[in-house]
């Protein structure tokens, strides 16, 4: 059973902007259970990429290098979700977008195997 679930993605040009939000997905999941929420992409061939990560109390944010100061990736914990506002898109930024939940990440960027709720994805794609 898929616990997350990702929505606005979409087709936009390049310099344009998307906002993808994660929420929980049912009545079962307990949003309280995660620690770290990321967003990962993954484009055919390649291996699935952290682009932005935050974590549940506290806040603190984490950023691809590619994607810092055009991303921005926030919480709403009285909502239950988190939103990834994409700014200045690049034909690079295309991709399957991905959130993923985590209870205990060091690094969640890199490590996307603390990663163990992942919702279906949404497709983005920026043209030139």
């Amino acid at each position: 059973q898929v616990h997350l679930a990702e929505s606005g993605g979409g087709s936009v040009q390049a310099g344009g902007s998307l906002t993808l939000s994660c929420a929980a997905s049912g009545y079962t999941y307990n949003w309280n259970s995660w620690n770290c929420l990321g967003w990962f992409r993954q484009v055919p061939g390649k291996e699935r990429e952290g682009v932005a990560a935050i974590y549940r109390v506290g806040g603190s944010t984490y950023y691809h290098h590619s994607v810092k100061g055009r991303f921005t990736i926030s919480r709403d914990n009285a909502k239950n979700t988190v939103t990834l506002q994409m700014n200045s898109l690049k034909v690079e930024d295309t991709g399957m977008y991905y959130c993923a939940t985590a209870f205990r990440t060091t690094s969640p960027l890199d490590r996307v195997g603390d990663f163990d709720e992942w919702g279906q994805g949404t497709q983005v794609t920026v043209s030139s």
